[in-house]
């Protein structure tokens, strides 16, 4: 499999994303309308605003699909750390290097640009996600029941200083 990495609109990667999350999401943790109306407005907005300074959509595709998508967000950045969200991998393209690819140049873009570091929140229970992180430093600073997933969680966050 020949994979191109990006960073940027592409058209249909909107979509892409959201049904991606959508369909994982549901499918393992039982998450529903409620979470991917969330990814649809919030990551709208951040396409919205993506020619602002410090923000990238990363992406990796194949020659006829998208395979994972990452983006930094500095709309949403606290104390100079950009925030990382919409990581997410197709089933099929798992364990291929392709996240960590994404991961290194979002670490790459942020050092780059200034940024003191980046933060993410997540849930327990995203174990191969978690050791992701954490291989490249991120720390687990607080975590806490929630529902800002729509069901509730122990929501997680992590981050990265440098």
């Amino acid at each position: 499999m020949t994979v191109t990495y990006g960073d940027g609109y592409q058209p249909a990667l909107l979509g892409w994303c959201i049904e991606q999350h959508g369909r994982y999401y549901c499918q393992e943790w039982g998450f529903g309308l409620f979470f991917e109306t969330k990814v649809a407005m919030d990551m709208a907005g951040f396409l919205r605003r993506l020619s602002s300074p410090r923000s990238h959509l990363l992406w990796a595709r194949n020659d006829d699909q998208f395979l994972a998508t990452l983006a930094l967000d500095p709309g949403s950045a606290e104390s100079g750390l950009l925030h990382l969200r919409w990581f997410i991998t197709a089933d099929g393209a798992r364990g291929k290097g392709i996240g960590h690819h994404l991961m290194n140049t979002a670490i790459s873009h942020a050092t780059e640009e200034g940024a003191k570091g980046l933060f993410l929140n997540t849930f327990e229970g995203l174990d191969a996600a978690q050791q992701l992180y954490e291989k490249f430093g991120f720390r687990l600073i607080n975590q806490h029941h929630d529902t800002t997933w729509g069901v509730e969680v122990k929501e997680q966050r992590f981050e990265l200083r440098f």
